[in-house]
């Protein structure tokens, strides 16, 4: 009779090993990829995960509540990235850094991705779900970047950074390059718009685009 696979300590089966959340994320991301965001279900999801639909209640009420994890699971990976960031590294060339880091982490999920983007653009109460998702998302961006997310002055910067984000967003869309230029162009333009727009609005530099230190 053939021995059971070990499931000791180093010895543990790698699908078993992950957790219930990145399985459910991968199955996710699995069947938006092959079959559109339409076909996911919290009961495919479940499935593709290897676990009962029992086991999803009650704290994943909906696929949206899958794809929120996965945002926060790119924001993670982000966070935890070690940019090596010095004093003399301005706030622009910070924030251009982790934005492309957000932008190589949904690279490697992209054609998923890009259907998910697509067919939840015509869900109008999905995509103002995600939109307060994503807001929460450019608040870790910030505060990776190494600026303050808190505050009034932080709403306007999160409200900033979110339209400058689905800006560039739109142009990784189109962009088909290996090394991803034209988003990188994208966002360097935008970043330096903003710095525009804060000097002409408050007649000088403001703290979150253009500085050597922030004062948080």
């Amino acid at each position: 009779m053939a021995k059971k696979p070990s499931t000791s300590k180093g010895g543990t089966d790698k699908a078993a090993a992950k957790s219930i959340e990145d399985r459910l994320i991968d199955a996710m991301l699995d069947l938006a990829a092959c079959e559109g965001w339409q076909s996911v279900t919290l009961s495919a999801i479940a499935e593709g995960a290897g676990v009962k639909l029992s086991e999803l209640y009650p704290a994943w009420r909906s696929r949206i509540a899958v794809l929120a994890a996965f945002m926060r699971r790119i924001d993670r990976e982000v966070v935890e990235s070690d940019f090596g960031f010095t004093p003399d590294d301005i706030a622009r060339d910070r924030l251009f850094e982790v934005l492309m880091r957000r932008f190589d982490a949904l690279q490697i999920h992209r054609k998923a991705v890009l259907r998910i983007r697509t067919e939840i653009m015509r869900d109008p109460p999905a995509s103002a779900a995600m939109l307060g998702q994503l807001g929460c998302s450019m608040a870790w961006m910030l505060e990776a970047a190494g600026l303050s997310s808190d505050g009034v002055a932080g709403k306007v910067k999160i409200a900033g950074l979110t339209g400058l984000w689905m800006r560039c967003a739109a142009t990784w869309a189109r962009d088909d390059s290996e090394d991803m230029a034209q988003t990188m162009a994208e966002l360097d333009r935008g970043l330096k718009q903003a710095d525009r727009w804060a000097g002409a609005i408050f007649h000088k530099r403001r703290p979150g685009f253009d500085e050597k230190t922030e004062a948080a």
